[in-house]
């Protein structure tokens, strides 16, 4: 990774997949269940638009994480998980620390999300604020090929009553798909890092995540999603392990459990009539 003023790398990225849609033997359909008004296609977008939220939040949250823990450890703490094509670049000024974290042309992170443009940070130099207000811009930014606009706010508080590191993030992006299709989405959660924090191990580290949000597609169809019990992210996994969320359109609801802790692509998805399915993550079900 190149360094200009301060070279960093975080320690990797929290997913919260809000809602996943339809097993391998329903893809054509177009609604999640007969005679509801929730369309798969929606959905599918919607979920990659939670995706691409949660993950510009983390990233930005990710790198001020590392510069925390670096300024009031006593060791030096790095973690790995950025890769080399990613340039963090960080200035002072009026007493605010202006943070660009460039992913070039392109450039593909662990998880096999394909990232280019820059997010910015700002916040105040002050390291050791028991809480801290991290502003996000984003500037030519691309997520797996959709072209994202907008920015987020990030309230982050070192302990919470717990005594663990807590952030709460307001976000709102707009995003064009390849295919030329436009479609807003914003959202509202609370994260808490229950394990791992200061490790220098990203793969241990556990989250607890509780958000809310709204979607309006191409056809002007808006979309809620709650979070009804807390969404549990295990690092080492590439899914949501356990946890449940909740998608309505008009008066139209269905839900998702996420499972017992198991680290698979399965979810128990509940229908508006009451009948559940266990279904595949569509996203990660290739």
């Amino acid at each position: 990774m190149k360094k200009r003023l301060i070279k960093m790398s975080i320690k990797g990225i929290a997913l919260m997949v809000v809602l996943v849609m339809g097993s391998c033997d329903n893809e054509d359909s177009t609604t999640i269940d007969e005679g509801s008004s929730i369309e798969v296609v929606e959905l599918v977008a919607s979920d990659e638009a939670d995706l691409i939220s949660e993950e510009i939040a983390n990233i930005g949250e990710d790198v001020y994480a590392t510069e925390e823990i670096r300024a009031t450890s006593k060791a030096f703490f790095i973690s790995n998980y950025l890769p080399d094509c990613v340039t963090i670049t960080t200035v002072i000024v009026n007493g605010k620390k202006e943070t660009d974290i460039d992913f070039g042309e392109g450039c593909e992170l662990p998880n096999g999300n394909l990232l280019s443009g820059i997010i910015h940070l700002s916040y105040e130099k002050e390291v050791d604020m028991a809480t801290k207000t991290i502003s996000l811009s984003l500037e030519n930014f691309t997520f797996n090929e959709v072209a994202v606009e907008g920015g987020a706010s990030l309230d982050r508080k070192r302990s919470n009553d717990n005594g663990n590191p807590e952030s709460h993030a307001v976000a709102s992006y707009n995003g064009v798909w390849p295919d030329g299709s436009a479609a807003s989405f914003t959202g509202d959660r609370t994260r808490e890092w229950i394990e791992g924090y200061g490790s220098g191990f990203w793969a241990d580290n556990v989250f607890l995540i509780s958000a809310q949000g709204t979607y309006t597609g191409k056809t002007g169809d808006v979309y809620s999603r709650e979070t009804i019990s807390p969404l549990r992210r295990e690092l080492s996994c590439r899914f949501l392990v356990s946890g449940v969320v909740e998608v309505s359109k008009n008066d139209t609801s269905v839900s998702l459990d996420f499972g017992d802790g198991t680290c698979d692509a399965k979810g128990m998805l509940t229908f508006p009539n009451g009948e559940t399915k266990e279904i595949f993550l569509r996203r990660f079900n290739k």
